[in-house]
Parts: structure tokens; sequence; C-alpha cells
């Protein structure tokens, strides 16, 4: 029950600050700013904000120079939209689960040029049979 509630919590507060991040933050950056993920403290007390940037490498130094800007407000408007004893401090983590994904399919993409439609012949090798 405690961990459902811990989740429903993540989701509401993701919900809240990437709301929070089109309304105030999206037309500040030259790249494209996305949430992906909230954790929260099982007291309640902490959240880390994972996020990713989409489009130039300096992107992602602005959007977290602005989350970190914007902090305050977003707790405040956390506090005035989501009821809870205390309002989660916020703190801004690089999510790099895209790069990683990207990263992946790029090897899988590599695997798959090595083999062989099927039908067709293996390439031959110089190893004896």
């Amino acid at each position: 029950m405690r961990y459902e509630r811990l989740r429903r919590v993540d989701e509401l507060l993701k919900r809240e600050i990437s709301a929070f991040c089109e309304r105030n933050i999206a037309r500040e950056l030259t790249g494209l700013l996305t949430i992906t993920q909230v954790k929260t403290s099982s007291d309640l007390r902490h959240a880390r904000v994972y996020y990713s940037v989409l489009g130039p490498p300096a992107a992602a130094e602005t959007a977290l120079d602005r989350l970190k800007q914007y902090r305050p407000d977003m707790q405040h408007q956390i506090a005035v939209a989501v009821q809870l004893k205390f309002t989660p401090v916020l703190t801004f983590h690089t999510d790099h689960s895209p790069e990683h994904g990207d990263h992946v399919l790029s090897i899988l993409d590599e695997l798959h040029l090595l083999d062989p439609e099927p039908g067709e012949p293996a390439p031959p090798t110089d190893e004896p049979t």
C-alpha cells in the first residue's frame, strides 16, 4: 500500500512539474525538455526529478540552469496544487536512458547488418570447417 502511494505521488509530481515546465520554461529553451521520471523519498520530503533534452548539447545545460532557477516557483506551484503534509525539495538529474537506448539500437543495427538475410548464403570466412 505504501509503495502504491509513492508511485501515485511520483506520477502526480511528474504531471505538475511537466505542466509547469511547459508553461514557464519551454519557450526559453532551444531543445525539447521532457520530465521522464520523478522518484520521491519514502518520507516525501525529497524528490529527484529526471529530465532529458532533445536538441543541441548546450540545450541540456540551459535546461538545467532554468530548472534550478525556477525551482522555488515550481515548488510553490506543487504546494498549491498537491495536498501533501510537506512539499518535497526538488533536485534535478539528467536522464541518460534515451542515449543508452540509442546506443543499444545502433548496436542491434550493426548486428543486423552482419547477419545474412534469410535464404542468402552466409559470407565466406577464413576459418576452416
